[in-house]
């Protein structure tokens, strides 16, 4: 038997990308799944698709940038179904811009989606996590660890994930709550659009290479659904981070050792 079969799981930002890989592969496991986004139509979508593998969904329209929604959704999930075992934070978006362009508001906007929301929902479901011995899953980046050029706030926005999910186990570990932080490289898209036209309403003051995915990464796209599995396997063994792809360590381990070793391994590996 699974191990997630009929365990409660939350994934925010569940409609699209990553969180709906996540969300497909809870509900092939036998996972039930609370699906929470903002756009009730691509939400109903979303659920309606993953009722065809015969799971048990939820969607809940919620913007996790609004406490009043997060809230409430923490009451929804406990009306319906007492608590939760696992909670998958894929809410996040990214964007392109030059770290002196980026206006401190853009940096503000950035660090709420995707740093203050997570906090927002672990805090939130941490209770009844802890008491279930269950996981809290933070989606992450390469930028929770470097920072790359013309990200606009971007790796300033997922820096703080890193410190968040370290905090997070030594404090809460011994209690019984897991947490994983995933920091992957680019994610492949269902639908791609033209990733040069992308982010061109946010800046065009970037060299054209950092509008790809990952801002010209030079690394092949990671498969959500093989990645989404991954994490899944990861939460079984309590692993405390995924790194995709793993020669990022390299990388990694390079810019502790000498900072500026690091930059210029990741100019060479980025688009400069």
């Amino acid at each position: 038997m699974s191990y997630w079969r009929a365990k409660r799981a939350i994934v925010t930002g569940g409609s699209a990308g990553l969180g709906l890989a996540m969300a497909k592969a809870l509900v092939r496991h036998g996972a039930r799944v609370v699906l929470a986004a903002r756009s009730h139509s691509r939400l109903e979508d979303a659920a309606q698709s993953l009722r065809g593998f015969g799971g048990e969904v939820l969607p809940v329209v919620a913007d996790v940038t609004e406490p009043a929604d997060v809230a409430r959704l923490a009451e929804t999930v406990q009306a319906a179904w007492g608590g939760a075992d696992i909670l998958c934070h894929c809410a996040g978006r990214s964007m392109r811009g030059t770290a002196l362009a980026t206006t401190p508001d853009e940096f503000c906007a950035m660090w709420d989606t995707n740093f203050l929301s997570a906090v927002r929902c672990v805090q939130a479901f941490a209770q009844t996590l802890t008491a279930n011995q269950g996981h809290v899953v933070l989606i992450g980046s390469l930028a929770s660890k470097v920072a790359a050029g013309y990200l606009g706030a971007y790796p300033a926005s997922k820096h703080p994930l890193a410190a968040f999910a370290q905090q997070l186990r030594i404090e809460n570990e011994a209690s019984g709550l897991h947490t994983l932080l995933v920091c992957p490289g680019p994610i492949a898209r269902e639908a791609p659009d033209t990733p040069e036209l992308r982010y061109l309403h946010q800046t065009t003051d970037v060299p054209p290479a950092a509008h790809r995915p990952g801002g010209g990464a030079k690394v092949r796209a990671l498969d959500p659904h093989d990645l989404a599995e991954k994490i899944l396997r990861a939460c079984e063994r309590r692993k405390a981070e995924i790194i995709l792809p793993r020669t990022a360590r390299l990388l990694f381990a390079a810019t502790l050792i000498s900072p500026r070793l690091g930059d210029w391994l990741l100019k060479r590996m980025t688009s400069g």
